[in-house]
Protein backbone atom coordinates (compact mmCIF):
# COMPACT_ATOMS: atom_id res chain seq x y z
CA UNK A 1 0.00 0.00 0.00
CA UNK A 2 1.18 3.73 -0.91
CA UNK A 3 1.38 6.27 2.21
CA UNK A 4 -1.92 6.74 3.09
CA UNK A 5 -1.87 8.13 6.51
CA UNK A 6 -5.22 8.33 7.87
CA UNK A 7 -4.51 7.72 11.41
CA UNK A 8 -7.94 9.08 12.60
CA UNK A 9 -9.86 6.16 11.36
CA UNK A 10 -10.48 4.87 14.75
CA UNK A 11 -11.41 8.06 15.74
CA UNK A 12 -14.00 9.38 12.90
CA UNK A 13 -15.62 5.56 12.87
CA UNK A 14 -16.08 5.48 16.60
CA UNK A 15 -18.02 8.95 15.96
CA UNK A 16 -20.16 7.25 13.00
CA UNK A 17 -20.83 4.59 15.39
CA UNK A 18 -22.05 6.83 17.93
CA UNK A 19 -23.93 9.06 15.50
CA UNK A 20 -25.70 6.39 13.80
CA UNK A 21 -29.61 4.86 14.59
CA UNK A 22 -31.50 2.69 12.51
CA UNK A 23 -34.98 1.52 12.38
CA UNK A 24 -37.28 -1.71 10.88
CA UNK A 25 -40.66 -0.66 9.45
CA UNK A 26 -43.14 -1.45 6.62
CA UNK A 27 -40.64 0.65 4.62
CA UNK A 28 -37.78 -1.21 5.30
CA UNK A 29 -34.65 -0.57 7.23
CA UNK A 30 -33.80 2.70 7.70
CA UNK A 31 -30.16 3.47 8.54
CA UNK A 32 -29.21 7.46 9.46
CA UNK A 33 -25.86 8.53 10.47
CA UNK A 34 -23.49 12.00 10.81
CA UNK A 35 -20.24 11.63 8.50
CA UNK A 36 -18.47 13.96 6.40
CA UNK A 37 -19.85 17.32 7.56
CA UNK A 38 -24.02 16.25 6.63
CA UNK A 39 -26.27 14.00 7.54
CA UNK A 40 -26.17 10.84 5.78
CA UNK A 41 -29.25 8.04 5.19
CA UNK A 42 -29.35 4.64 3.90
CA UNK A 43 -32.99 2.81 3.37
CA UNK A 44 -33.38 -0.43 2.14
CA UNK A 45 -35.33 -3.84 1.95
CA UNK A 46 -33.19 -6.82 3.13
CA UNK A 47 -34.12 -10.47 3.25
CA UNK A 48 -33.40 -11.18 6.32
CA UNK A 49 -32.04 -9.69 9.64
CA UNK A 50 -28.46 -11.07 9.53
CA UNK A 51 -27.91 -9.15 5.42
CA UNK A 52 -29.44 -6.06 7.04
CA UNK A 53 -26.99 -6.24 9.72
CA UNK A 54 -23.82 -7.06 7.60
CA UNK A 55 -24.64 -4.34 4.87
CA UNK A 56 -24.95 -1.68 7.43
CA UNK A 57 -21.63 -2.36 9.45
CA UNK A 58 -20.01 -2.54 6.42
CA UNK A 59 -21.44 1.19 5.36
CA UNK A 60 -20.29 2.61 8.48
CA UNK A 61 -16.70 1.22 8.36
CA UNK A 62 -16.56 2.27 4.49
CA UNK A 63 -17.85 5.93 5.06
CA UNK A 64 -15.76 6.12 8.18
CA UNK A 65 -12.49 4.82 5.63
CA UNK A 66 -13.33 7.76 3.23
CA UNK A 67 -13.71 10.21 5.19
CA UNK A 68 -10.53 9.42 6.85
CA UNK A 69 -8.48 9.41 3.68
CA UNK A 70 -10.44 12.35 1.86
CA UNK A 71 -11.50 15.00 4.12
CA UNK A 72 -9.35 18.06 3.72
CA UNK A 73 -11.03 19.05 7.30
CA UNK A 74 -8.61 16.32 8.62
CA UNK A 75 -5.12 16.79 8.53
CA UNK A 76 -3.57 13.30 8.08
CA UNK A 77 -5.47 12.21 5.81
CA UNK A 78 -4.19 11.77 1.88
CA UNK A 79 -5.90 14.57 0.45
CA UNK A 80 -4.44 16.77 3.26
CA UNK A 81 -1.18 14.94 2.96
CA UNK A 82 -1.16 16.00 -0.76
CA UNK A 83 -2.03 19.50 -0.39
CA UNK A 84 0.86 19.67 2.92
CA UNK A 85 3.39 18.29 0.16
CA UNK A 86 2.87 20.85 -2.17
CA UNK A 87 5.89 22.81 -4.02
CA UNK A 88 8.08 20.22 -2.03
CA UNK A 89 7.49 16.36 -3.00
CA UNK A 90 5.75 13.88 -4.87
CA UNK A 91 2.76 11.64 -2.59
CA UNK A 92 2.13 8.13 -3.55
CA UNK A 93 -1.61 7.58 -4.00
CA UNK A 94 -3.36 4.22 -4.48
CA UNK A 95 -5.53 3.20 -7.46
CA UNK A 96 -9.08 4.18 -5.98
CA UNK A 97 -7.02 7.79 -5.24
CA UNK A 98 -6.13 7.55 -8.90
CA UNK A 99 -9.07 6.30 -10.24
CA UNK A 100 -10.64 9.86 -8.54
CA UNK A 101 -8.31 11.83 -9.87
CA UNK A 102 -8.91 11.13 -13.49
CA UNK A 103 -12.41 11.56 -12.84
CA UNK A 104 -11.81 14.80 -11.74
CA UNK A 105 -10.19 14.87 -14.60
CA UNK A 106 -12.35 14.03 -16.98
CA UNK A 107 -15.49 16.56 -15.03
CA UNK A 108 -12.61 19.52 -15.56
CA UNK A 109 -12.84 18.72 -19.46
CA UNK A 110 -16.26 18.69 -19.72
CA UNK A 111 -17.10 21.60 -17.68
CA UNK A 112 -14.20 23.42 -19.30
CA UNK A 113 -13.03 24.04 -16.29
CA UNK A 114 -15.72 25.31 -13.94
CA UNK A 115 -15.29 21.79 -11.57
CA UNK A 116 -11.80 22.04 -10.46
CA UNK A 117 -10.68 20.51 -7.42
CA UNK A 118 -7.93 22.48 -7.11
CA UNK A 119 -10.28 25.78 -6.67
CA UNK A 120 -9.65 25.29 -2.73
CA UNK A 121 -7.26 28.61 -2.19
CA UNK A 122 -10.21 30.16 -3.40
CA UNK A 123 -12.83 28.46 -0.99
CA UNK A 124 -10.73 29.70 1.55
CA UNK A 125 -10.47 33.05 0.15
CA UNK A 126 -14.26 33.16 -0.20
CA UNK A 127 -15.17 32.46 3.16
CA UNK A 128 -18.73 32.83 3.45
CA UNK A 129 -18.25 31.74 7.06
CA UNK A 130 -16.59 34.78 7.95
CA UNK A 131 -18.04 37.35 10.81
CA UNK A 132 -17.92 40.00 9.11
CA UNK A 133 -17.73 38.54 5.63
CA UNK A 134 -15.15 40.48 3.26
CA UNK A 135 -14.98 40.49 -0.69
CA UNK A 136 -11.75 39.66 -2.20
CA UNK A 137 -9.46 42.55 -3.88
CA UNK A 138 -9.04 42.21 -7.28
CA UNK A 139 -5.11 41.67 -6.62
CA UNK A 140 -6.36 38.87 -3.53
CA UNK A 141 -8.28 37.04 -6.43
CA UNK A 142 -4.97 37.69 -9.01
CA UNK A 143 -2.90 35.91 -6.81
CA UNK A 144 -5.04 33.52 -5.50
CA UNK A 145 -5.70 32.05 -9.25
CA UNK A 146 -2.32 31.47 -9.30
CA UNK A 147 -2.11 28.86 -6.86
CA UNK A 148 -5.37 27.15 -8.91
CA UNK A 149 -5.76 24.99 -11.77
CA UNK A 150 -6.65 21.48 -12.98
CA UNK A 151 -3.86 21.61 -15.46
CA UNK A 152 -0.93 22.98 -13.06
CA UNK A 153 -0.50 19.32 -11.30
CA UNK A 154 1.92 17.07 -12.05
CA UNK A 155 0.82 13.34 -12.32
CA UNK A 156 2.10 9.81 -13.14
CA UNK A 157 1.15 6.16 -12.75
CA UNK A 158 0.51 5.98 -9.38
CA UNK A 159 1.62 9.43 -7.59
CA UNK A 160 0.76 13.19 -7.96
CA UNK A 161 2.30 16.25 -7.28
CA UNK A 162 1.03 19.66 -6.65
CA UNK A 163 4.02 21.95 -8.14
CA UNK A 164 3.60 25.42 -5.86
CA UNK A 165 3.26 25.83 -2.21
CA UNK A 166 -0.14 26.45 -1.34
CA UNK A 167 -1.80 24.92 -3.88
CA UNK A 168 -4.25 22.23 -2.54
CA UNK A 169 -7.50 19.84 -3.68
CA UNK A 170 -10.60 19.27 -2.53
CA UNK A 171 -12.72 16.80 -3.76
CA UNK A 172 -16.23 18.34 -1.96
CA UNK A 173 -17.73 18.48 -5.26
CA UNK A 174 -17.30 15.07 -6.30
CA UNK A 175 -16.32 13.18 -3.12
CA UNK A 176 -20.20 12.54 -1.46
CA UNK A 177 -20.87 11.78 -5.23
CA UNK A 178 -18.74 8.79 -5.18
CA UNK A 179 -19.67 7.87 -1.74
CA UNK A 180 -22.98 7.49 -2.85
CA UNK A 181 -22.18 5.24 -5.69
CA UNK A 182 -19.92 2.97 -4.04
CA UNK A 183 -22.49 2.47 -1.13
CA UNK A 184 -25.26 1.87 -3.42
CA UNK A 185 -23.49 -0.27 -5.16
CA UNK A 186 -22.06 -2.59 -1.96
CA UNK A 187 -26.29 -3.20 -1.33
CA UNK A 188 -26.21 -5.89 -3.93
CA UNK A 189 -23.26 -8.29 -2.64
CA UNK A 190 -25.48 -8.45 0.30
CA UNK A 191 -28.76 -9.40 -1.69
CA UNK A 192 -30.21 -6.34 -1.85
CA UNK A 193 -31.87 -4.87 -4.23
CA UNK A 194 -33.81 -1.79 -2.99
CA UNK A 195 -32.17 0.33 -1.93
CA UNK A 196 -32.37 4.79 -1.31
CA UNK A 197 -28.77 6.22 -0.70
CA UNK A 198 -28.91 9.79 0.80
CA UNK A 199 -25.51 11.41 1.39
CA UNK A 200 -26.38 15.43 2.42
CA UNK A 201 -29.16 15.85 -0.41
CA UNK A 202 -26.95 13.81 -3.32
CA UNK A 203 -29.28 10.26 -4.13
CA UNK A 204 -28.79 7.46 -5.39
CA UNK A 205 -31.82 4.67 -6.26
CA UNK A 206 -31.76 1.03 -7.34
CA UNK A 207 -35.10 -0.79 -7.12
CA UNK A 208 -38.43 0.96 -5.34
CA UNK A 209 -39.76 0.56 -2.05
CA UNK A 210 -42.20 -2.22 -1.45
CA UNK A 211 -45.71 -1.79 -3.22
CA UNK A 212 -44.26 1.02 -5.07
CA UNK A 213 -43.32 1.35 -8.50
CA UNK A 214 -40.33 4.35 -7.81
CA UNK A 215 -38.91 6.06 -5.08
CA UNK A 216 -40.50 9.73 -5.04
CA UNK A 217 -38.14 12.29 -4.12
CA UNK A 218 -39.06 15.63 -2.56
CA UNK A 219 -37.16 19.31 -4.00
CA UNK A 220 -36.73 21.58 -1.38
CA UNK A 221 -38.33 25.01 -2.30
CA UNK A 222 -35.14 28.08 -1.35
CA UNK A 223 -37.24 29.97 -0.66
CA UNK A 224 -39.03 28.20 2.14
CA UNK A 225 -36.33 25.33 3.07
CA UNK A 226 -37.94 22.39 4.46
CA UNK A 227 -40.53 22.43 2.54
CA UNK A 228 -40.62 20.87 -1.17
CA UNK A 229 -42.00 22.83 -3.95
CA UNK A 230 -42.16 19.61 -6.52
CA UNK A 231 -41.15 15.96 -6.45
CA UNK A 232 -39.55 13.50 -9.06
CA UNK A 233 -40.02 9.51 -8.83
CA UNK A 234 -36.86 7.51 -9.55
CA UNK A 235 -35.80 4.47 -10.37
CA UNK A 236 -32.15 3.04 -10.84
CA UNK A 237 -30.87 6.54 -11.47
CA UNK A 238 -29.23 9.46 -9.20
CA UNK A 239 -30.54 12.82 -8.32
CA UNK A 240 -28.66 15.70 -6.63
CA UNK A 241 -29.14 19.68 -5.43
CA UNK A 242 -27.21 22.28 -4.72
CA UNK A 243 -27.96 25.78 -3.98
CA UNK A 244 -26.71 29.27 -2.47
CA UNK A 245 -30.08 29.55 -0.55
CA UNK A 246 -28.47 28.27 2.93
CA UNK A 247 -24.77 29.28 2.74
CA UNK A 248 -24.11 32.62 1.47
CA UNK A 249 -23.53 36.53 2.69
CA UNK A 250 -24.90 39.51 1.92
CA UNK A 251 -23.16 42.83 1.55
CA UNK A 252 -24.63 46.40 0.42
CA UNK A 253 -27.84 44.62 -0.06
CA UNK A 254 -26.43 42.10 -2.80
CA UNK A 255 -25.74 38.61 -2.04
CA UNK A 256 -22.93 36.25 -2.61
CA UNK A 257 -23.48 32.48 -2.45
CA UNK A 258 -20.89 29.75 -1.50
CA UNK A 259 -20.58 28.30 -5.41
CA UNK A 260 -17.30 30.05 -6.50
CA UNK A 261 -16.07 30.20 -10.74
CA UNK A 262 -12.50 29.07 -10.51
CA UNK A 263 -12.12 30.54 -13.85
CA UNK A 264 -13.06 33.86 -12.96
CA UNK A 265 -12.44 34.12 -8.93
CA UNK A 266 -15.78 34.67 -8.40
Amino acid sequence: MPTVIANSFPVVHQRILRSATHSVGPGGTKLAFHAMGTICRVQFQASNPANASAYQAEVLEWVAQFEAKYSRFLSDSLISHISASAGSRWVEIDPETEMLLKLCGEMFFLTRGAFDPTALPLIKLWNWKANPPVIPTEAQLRETRELCGWSKIQRRPGAIFLPRNGMSLDLGGIGKEYAVDRVTQMAARHGIANVLVDFGQDLCMRGAPAGKPAWHIGLEDPASPGKCWAGVAIKDKAVATSGDYLRHFTINGRRYGHIIDPRSGY
